[in-house]
């Protein structure tokens, strides 16, 4: 991957809420100006009751982050021959009469249509018939093609069981059924490759928990945005420090939750935010934002050995190269876990995928398959939507020029659970939420209907414990 695509897609997100901040802008404009003219025209008391009642209605209908139409039609193109015949929707009953396997990766293309409450409630179908019933929810509004991911329904789908109800939306014409045959990854050695601290768990904490043999290389100390810190009476610099350290002690200790063994799970102490700069300039050190810090090996004394960075500490790309180069000939996984830049957005996730593209250039081991995720997406900062514990249908994607490989992982419940007290074991999804989006949530659960995540109040304990996990795969020998 090219720096300038990173810079491409990143500039994109911004681009997306510039505009998301100046429509909103003058849609308050507008709106004061008509409060004006009421109150000028009706009565004085009734413009600061109508600002009220706008703002909650704002709230909770209206403050998701969707960049995009949700009369958009979502755009895949998927592996040729992975499209299969034979299914279809009978008075709501899902029939196939392809025999499926318990492992495959299931896609269901369904076009749905919002109802009126679906422009205020969000819009799902029930996936019922299945040991656990599931639902899969989509933009208010939604009205265009919609992915289900059906992974682990194989047997009921097989047996005729598995029935459709479209929730607050209808389902038009014949679904549409992708099957697509992976090996089983857990067989294999796998690394997975975190830009931050619970960017592993977020993402793959099912598969490498599962896997033969699993590493957790975490790249950045994730020190930054320590106001939580500094409310205990620390400077800047120190708050940025502790918090840099307690999530370096994360990256290790975490994955012991999983089985991982600590010689296995190493941080790189690279520091948050900066990678695109060493990128951009690969043997120039670029210290920490906040820590006054321009050593990385404050972050790597967990590490139960010696790196090449760790002989100077420069925060350097050549450095950051060096070091995963050394993990790749120790570990020689089987698997690399890393995020996709073509779903993706985060400068740092960007920058990770290029550094281990980079890495194994001319290497002698080379991984067998790569696979990516996608923590955070350019147009949909909902995604995945509805509750925890429910599946995971593909995210918002609109162009089908380039293939895409959906792979998909079920989750137990007690896998679930398992994936949530490591998310709650991580210092930085433990914060409570600012008071304004505390009060959001509440309305979005009086009157929109959303329910809070059981297992914390981070918004990741919502989008992350599910029914599923997906990755993409990126390179498959």
């Amino acid at each position: 991957m090219q720096s300038g695509a990173g810079v491409q897609r990143m500039s994109r997100k911004q681009q997306l809420l510039k505009r998301h901040r100046r429509n909103k802008r003058i849609a308050l404009l507008i709106g004061l100006l008509m409060l004006v003219v009421i109150g000028v025209l009706v009565a004085w008391w009734l413009p600061p009751v109508l600002a009220v009642l706008l703002w909650a209605a704002h709230e909770a209908w209206f403050a998701d982050h969707l960049f995009y139409s949700p009369k958009d039609s979502y755009e895949y193109a998927f592996p040729v021959g992975s499209e299969q015949p034979g299914l279809r929707l009978e008075a709501g009953q899902l029939l196939c009469d392809t025999p499926l396997a318990a492992d495959e990766t299931l896609i269901v293309g369904v076009e749905l249509k919002s109802s009126w409450l679906g422009r205020f409630l969000d819009p799902a179908v029930d996936v019922l018939g299945l040991e656990i019933p599931d639902r899969q929810v989509f933009e208010r509004g939604v009205a265009g093609r919609r992915y289900l991911n059906l992974t682990g329904a194989a047997e009921a789908l097989s047996a005729g069981s598995v029935r459709l109800r479209a929730r607050f939306c209808r389902i038009k014409g014949q679904p549409t059924l992708w099957r697509l045959r992976q090996p089983d990854y857990r067989l294999h050695r796998v690394m997975v490759i975190a830009p931050h601290a619970d960017d592993a768990e977020l993402a793959a904490f099912s598969l490498y928990s599962q896997a033969t043999e699993s590493w957790v290389v975490t790249l950045t100390a994730g020190e930054i945005e320590a106001e939580h810190y500094q409310q205990m009476g620390l400077p800047r610099a120190e708050a940025a420090r502790l918090k840099g350290r307690l999530r370096a002690w994360d990256s290790i200790a975490v994955p012991r939750w999983a089985g991982v063994p600590e010689t296995q799970c190493v941080q790189l102490g690279y520091f948050c935010m900066q990678l695109q700069a060493m990128h951009a300039a690969p043997d120039q050190p670029k210290a920490s934002r906040e820590a006054d810090l321009s050593d990385t090996r404050l972050f790597r004394q967990f590490n139960g050995f010696a790196l090449p960075g760790d002989v100077d500490g420069a925060p350097t790309w050549h450095n950051l190269i060096a070091d995963l180069r050394a993990l790749l000939l120790k570990a020689r996984p089987q698997v690399i876990v890393l995020p996709t830049p073509l779903l993706d957005p985060h400068a740092d996730h960007i920058c990770a995928h290029a550094a281990v593209l980079e890495a194994l250039q001319g290497l002698e081991w080379q991984p067998d398959t790569l696979l990516g995720y996608a923590n955070h997406l350019h147009d949909n900062d909902r995604w995945p939507m509805g509750d925890s514990g429910a599946g995971v249908a593909l995210p918002p994607r609109f162009d089908a020029a380039v293939e895409m490989v959906p792979c998909s992982f079920p989750l137990s419940l007690s896998q679930q659970q398992d994936k949530a007290m490591a998310l709650g074991m991580m210092h930085d999804l433990q914060p409570p939420a600012p008071f304004k989006r505390r009060v959001r949530r509440w309305l979005q659960q009086l009157l929109a209907g959303r329910k809070p995540s059981p297992y914390g109040e981070n918004e990741f304990f919502r989008k992350a414990v599910r029914r599923h996990e997906l990755l993409w795969v990126l390179k498959q020998d």
